[in-house]
């Protein structure tokens, strides 16, 4: 298998060494088991990752693709033997159309990147995770990843128009179209965004592109508890307001980011809810200004300019890398119904308590989408097992109160048995139903999703 990938791709793009094939083993979920891989490989064209999967097909080899491997679910460890698809040479952006407000760009371009490229034409990419400025475009669409600013402007699967797929047989496949409206057929498109690599090797990406909005206001309000800004939330919501960034920061955050970074933020105070509108209308954020103030926020204070609200959500950005450096973080992504909000974070408040772990909570709260993150001792068995246990009433939490098992890191490794009793004996038939009629030998990926 070996000798075919070199006379396919070149010596320089087939790597076996041991250290590099460990280094590239796993994505960020650091407590997701992850196998040993057989080689990695660098193609650099859509015909290069033909020639890998056939290959690969021949010699009865998994395949796992991988990005930028910043993903938080295991979605892009290796299983043991695979052939590893790295899609970051497949890294250039193919065109730019301003007047039908799409770009076409290869899956290992980054997501800031297309943004950057389409601002001279006053345009960009919507869709922003906190990792937006290192995760790779092909595994925000196998994701359908989110973000900050999904509670105006929504996920990735909205902005994906069409996509060039290598199948499990090694035929390319393209769906979609570059028209504003379409619904020729079944929505391939939706069926392979969100599908985390199990169904085909995304080679080609067409995504929407918006008007950039004119520079948001933005405000910073201090709450007393968690539940007190998770109730500012939903009353936010119920008025009928849309803003565009609508983020909660807990004290366990707020503490971690000021000793990694110092922000001068109030690291009293439980709950920091940033919230901002693009609307060009100042009545706005001044109701949610008054609003938050009635849900007992005790200081409201709204940013002067553009560079301290920048301030701001780059505080927010920085969450998850601060509360790394107090000690191993299980990262858990739950969603749960807008009216929920408030419940959820004194559940997992009660979570916390009862199995004796530190859980801070940062969230996109203006769409219900909570990051529980649990701290543990990976040295420490029972540290472990609480923070497990912890992680598991989590889960349940999210499904008593109508919610999902993830609003935006997907299934991978970590969340598979969520996702059965999430989708049913029924929706597990479906989803195998599809699996096996696009990758009848399991090729793709095996061991994630289902």
């Amino acid at each position: 298998m070996l000798e075919e990938l070199r006379a396919a791709l070149g010596d320089s793009a087939v790597i076996t060494d041991p250290d590099i094939l460990a280094g590239h083993s796993r994505d960020e979920a650091g407590l997701c088991e992850a196998g040993t891989p057989a080689v990695l490989v660098r193609p650099a064209n859509t015909a290069e990752v033909q020639a890998v999967v056939r290959i690969a097909a021949s010699h009865g080899a998994p395949v796992v693709a991988q990005g930028a491997r910043t993903g938080l679910a295991g979605a892009a460890n290796a299983v043991d033997g695979c052939v590893l698809l790295s899609t970051r040479h497949l890294n250039r952006i193919l065109e730019i159309d301003p007047v039908n407000r799409l770009a076409v760009v290869q899956p290992g371009v980054v997501n800031a990147d297309i943004s950057k490229a389409t601002a001279a034409h006053g345009l960009r990419y919507a869709p922003d995770p906190g990792s937006w400025e290192s995760s790779t475009i092909g595994g925000n669409v196998a994701t359908n990843a989110g973000g900050m600013c999904c509670v105006k402007y929504g996920v990735t699967a909205e902005y994906v128009l069409g996509l060039e797929v290598v199948l499990a047989d090694g035929e390319i496949l393209r769906c979609g179209r570059r028209t504003v409206k379409g619904v020729a057929g079944y929505d391939l498109v939706r069926l392979f965004t969100g599908s985390e690599g199990t169904l085909g090797i995304i080679t080609e990406i067409t995504v929407r592109l918006q008007p950039v909005p004119r520079q948001a206001l933005s405000l910073a309000a201090v709450f007393p508890s968690t539940s007190a800004a998770g109730a500012a939330v939903t009353a936010i919501t119920a008025a009928g307001l849309v803003p565009s960034l609508l983020e909660l920061i807990d004290q366990v955050h707020l503490r971690a980011i000021e000793a990694y970074r110092p922000q001068g933020l109030d690291t009293d105070a439980a709950a920091l809810l940033l919230a901002a509108s693009d609307s060009g209308l100042d009545s706005d954020l001044a109701e949610i200004a008054q609003l938050c103030t009635e849900a007992g926020a005790t200081e409201v204070h709204q940013a002067t300019d553009a560079m301290e609200a920048d301030m701001l959500l780059s505080a927010r950005r920085m969450a998850l890398p601060a509360v790394e450096k107090l000690g191993t973080v299980i990262v858990d992504d739950m969603s749960v119904p807008r009216s929920r909000l408030a419940e959820a974070l004194d559940g997992i408040t009660a979570v916390a308590e009862q199995r004796g772990v530190t859980i801070g909570v940062i969230a996109h709260a203006g769409d219900g989408n909570l990051h529980p993150n649990i701290l543990v001792d990976r040295d420490d068995p029972d540290s472990l097992a609480a923070g497990q246990a912890a992680f598991d009433d989590i889960m349940r939490l999210a499904a008593d109160l109508g919610g999902t098992c993830t609003g935006e890191h997907g299934v991978g490794l970590l969340k598979r048995p969520w996702l059965a009793d999430e989708i049913g004996d029924a929706g597990l038939r479906v989803h195998r139903a599809i699996k096996d009629a696009l990758d009848p030998t399991g090729l793709l990926n095996p061991g994630k999703v289902i």
